[in-house]
């Protein structure tokens, strides 16, 4: 079944946007004070995949959408924070793997 309730029912679309700034001032202040830090990836990936379920559910509006495209939404929101860990843990490797 689709969830048909809008932004309104949350936070509004001001809020939103509100989280979606802190949240990129958050993941740069993070990335300068803990640069290098083991835990930095998750912490980034996680920051990432929030921004995208918000860019979704309140300026896309995926919550009336298609029962299939707010599937494919959640994939390549969910693809997008495993491929930045895959990145950062293998990085060099896949840069070998991607030269001619």
């Amino acid at each position: 079944m689709r969830d048909r309730s809008g932004p309104t029912n949350g936070i509004s679309i001001v809020g939103a946007w509100l989280v979606l700034v802190l949240l990129l001032l958050a993941s740069i202040g993070a990335g300068q004070l803990f640069h290098g830090a083991p835990w930095l990836p998750f912490a980034i990936a996680a920051i990432v995949w929030v921004k995208g379920t918000l860019i979704a559910r309140y300026f896309i509006e995926a919550n009336h959408a298609h029962p299939f495209i707010q599937w494919a939404l959640r994939v390549f929101i969910a693809f997008v924070p495993a491929f930045l860990l895959l990145t950062a843990w293998l990085g060099e490797r896949l840069a070998r793997w991607t030269t001619l």
